[in-house]
């Protein structure tokens, strides 16, 4: 019985693949098209945000036309169309390509926009969900690839149309950078760590000097010399506060950080 069962089985399996052998090959007719109309059936996809379609379309361009103007610009249009898909793996390693094969092609600069773009809209709650997430848990990384993207295209295309709105972005990303240094300082203030706290905050203060989370920071670095016990740097960092931030918040007598304030005011009569 058992020789039998088995005997069905392989004639199954054979007839199954004999079967399959039958059927008509699936042919990919995109092999045979011009140039001209890949890129015209790629750019119809675009424009109608099939942008996993117009992939297909834009690689068989530079697969079966790999050199000249058509397919340097599907190189292009791949980075963007992965970018609008949201694969940001994909989308960063295409621009990288294209700016390390044609880094003097007259739109260079806008991929070293679209670049800053793909970071920049991986990180773009950060601000607004740093409150209520650990800091701890998220990665800066792609708000620094995101600014270094467009401070190259701002150092090396000054007057790039792009320009501009990079360096209004890059003004967010610092906002974005130190207010992450901050909420790490006072991660590491609320448990005790107060030597990790001071560096960072120290940090934030240094390498951010005209961002608004300057402010915290410094105030986090007279607490935690205050905790640490290191009472003339305390005395010395409060003065600067004071002097730089006048009618800070965080200097109210009356308020639950009132302590080191007194002592400083103290310290001065």
């Amino acid at each position: 019985m058992q020789k039998k069962l088995s005997s069905v089985v392989a004639t199954c399996v054979l007839l199954a693949m004999t079967a399959c052998s039958w059927l008509p090959e699936k042919t990919d007719e995109t092999k045979s098209w011009p140039v001209a109309k890949l890129y015209a059936e790629a750019r119809e996809e675009m424009d109608g945000g099939h942008y996993e379609a117009a992939i297909k379309l834009w690689e068989r361009l530079e697969t079966n036309y790999p050199f000249g103007n058509y397919a340097t610009q599907a190189q292009m249009e791949i980075a963007y169309a992965h970018y609008k898909t949201q694969d940001q793996a994909l989308a960063l390693a295409a621009a990288d390509r294209f700016i390390r094969e044609h880094p003097t092609h007259p739109q260079v600069d806008y991929m070293y926009y679209l670049r800053g773009l793909i970071s920049f809209n991986d990180q773009i709650g950060l601000l607004s969900v740093v409150y209520s997430q650990d800091p701890t848990e998220r990665d800066p990384k792609a708000t620094r690839e995101s600014f270094a993207a467009f401070k190259a295209l701002v150092d090396r295309y000054p007057n790039s149309k792009y320009a501009p709105d990079a360096a209004d972005r890059m003004r967010y990303l610092i906002t974005a950078m130190s207010q992450y240094e901050v909420h790490v300082a006072n991660y590491y203030f609320r448990r005790g760590a107060y030597l990790a706290s001071l560096n960072r905050a120290m940090g934030a203060v240094k390498d951010y000097q005209d961002a608004p989370a300057r402010e915290e920071a410094l105030y986090l670095m007279v607490r935690n010399y205050e905790k640490l016990g290191m009472t003339d740097l305390q005395k010395d960092t409060a003065r600067v506060f004071a002097k730089n931030y006048r009618n800070s918040k965080f200097m109210n007598p009356n308020g639950p950080d009132g302590a080191w304030w007194k002592f400083w005011s103290k310290s001065n009569k």
